[in-house]
């Protein structure tokens, strides 16, 4: 189990403004040897501070490119930590600023779970050989769990390529088993045109998932039941409630959401394809988005000139990626300066050559 460091009191005692001083100031004195990543859902007093911004995938592969920094900090989550140390130099250290920083749905697919979930399917004569079965998983997974597919010959892939990585497994095998997130999953499926009763959500800690034999047999895609808790909450109801008060809305969301509000969005893609079509668009657009909100309202602090709006009522932000607060940036640079490095993200050498073959086939894609 991770735990935390204890900051101290002293660093409590700061008010905001000294917080973002002091990183300031900080960043300038280590500049030599240090490169900070921001995912697009880190709030904009850390995200400020970002050498590069962007998906977790992109920032770990454009990291990698940058080999003279030796501590690359990643203001995201556990499992893109884990791809940024898996892609990095072996001279170079990834550090979280809050251990805490993890992702409930990567969590939901452990390598014990999905492993146990190929045994049974083995046993139930599903599939005679491991490989008979393609495992895809969405980058939002733990090493692990990269390592599993990587192992079995499947595939990363990331929101923005899921359609193509996952006709890719349907080429190669008779099944494809998806995980953790059966939202993107059912999503991609839908769009290559797989037929709903080809496609089973596997419940997790039931015997076979939940289904019969045949059932298995019958379908060709199994999702894991792993999700966003984040991208949950938007409503088909919220759709429908701006395209009535607003009917010359654009609403785009992320793959993430449930098939019924994707399938009735006008456009939906990764958090880059979000962007992209809001800086893409006319002066006076006027757009819904249903994805995290920090990204939202970053959207509407750029573009002034377009009537930028979060697609849902109430607010959608990933709690887990805010416990990455600016006073623990602070903490973890303090310590950079004094010789001392905090909150090394590792992954063991066996995991981590397993993993980048995952990685490594989605390129290849």
């Amino acid at each position: 189990m991770l735990i935390q460091q204890d900051l101290g009191v002293d660093y409590y005692r700061l008010n905001r403004d000294e917080v973002l001083e002091r990183i300031s100031a900080r960043k300038k004195e280590l500049a030599d040897k240090l490169l900070i990543l921001c995912h697009h859902y880190q709030h904009q007093d850390l995200f400020q501070f970002a050498d590069l911004a962007g998906d977790s995938l992109k920032l770990s592969r454009e990291a990698a490119k940058i080999s003279d920094r030796e501590f690359l900090v990643f203001c995201g989550v556990h499992f893109m930590a884990e791809a940024a140390d898996i892609l990095a130099a072996s001279h170079q250290k990834v550090l979280l600023p809050h251990l805490h920083a993890g992702c409930p749905m990567a969590d939901m697919a452990t390598a014990g779970a999905v492993t146990q979930a190929y045994k049974e399917l083995m046993l139930a004569g599903i599939m005679k050989d491991e490989k008979d079965m393609v495992p895809v998983t969405y980058v939002n997974s733990s090493a692990a769990i990269k390592a599993f597919v990587g192992e079995r010959e499947g595939s990363v892939c990331t929101s923005s390529n899921g359609e193509k990585v996952l006709q890719w497994a349907l080429n190669k095998g008779e099944k494809v088993f998806f995980f953790p997130d059966e939202h993107l999953g059912r999503n991609s499926a839908s769009a290559l045109g797989v037929s709903d009763e080809q496609v089973l959500l596997w419940r997790r800690g039931e015997v076979l998932g939940g289904h019969s034999v045949e059932a298995l047999q019958q379908a060709r895609i199994l999702l894991w039941d792993g999700y966003c808790e984040v991208h949950m909450r938007f409503l088909p109801e919220h759709i429908r409630k701006w395209k009535i008060l607003e009917p010359e809305i654009n609403i785009i969301v992320h793959p993430e959401c449930p098939q019924d509000v994707v399938s009735i969005a006008d456009q939906y893609g990764s958090t880059e394809a979000i962007i992209a079509a809001v800086n893409e668009s006319k002066p006076g657009s006027k757009w819904a988005i249903g994805t995290e909100i920090n990204l939202v309202e970053r959207l509407a602090r750029q573009h002034p000139d377009k009537d930028i709006n979060l697609l849902a009522p109430t607010v959608c932000q990933c709690t887990t990626m805010d416990c990455n607060q600016p006073v623990y940036l602070l903490w973890l640079l303090d310590n950079l300066a004094d010789g001392k490095v905090k909150n090394q993200i590792t992954v063991a050498p066996e995991i981590a050559v397993s993993a980048a073959k995952s990685l490594e086939q989605m390129l290849a894609i």
